[in-house]
């Protein structure tokens, strides 16, 4: 639904950053493995941390590039 003058606020290209970490943890080659390990976890486990980080700062982006003026 439009608003009434047309005018969208989500047609931002800064939204299509909010793809990559919904994609990155679909990607299992990137943590199937075992080593390196960091202070003795998995890929696997500290991998799952960096994913956590990368979405908090894609949104973070995003958010702070979309917003209006106000």
């Amino acid at each position: 639904m439009t608003t009434p003058n047309g005018d969208r606020s989500d047609r931002s290209p800064w939204n299509w950053l909010l793809i990559v970490p919904i994609v990155l943890p679909l990607l299992p080659f990137l943590f199937n493995h075992d080593e390196p390990r960091l202070f003795g976890f998995p890929m696997f486990y500290w991998l799952q941390l960096a994913f956590i980080a990368v979405g908090v700062t894609c949104t973070t982006i995003v958010y702070r590039m979309t917003k209006r003026g106000r």
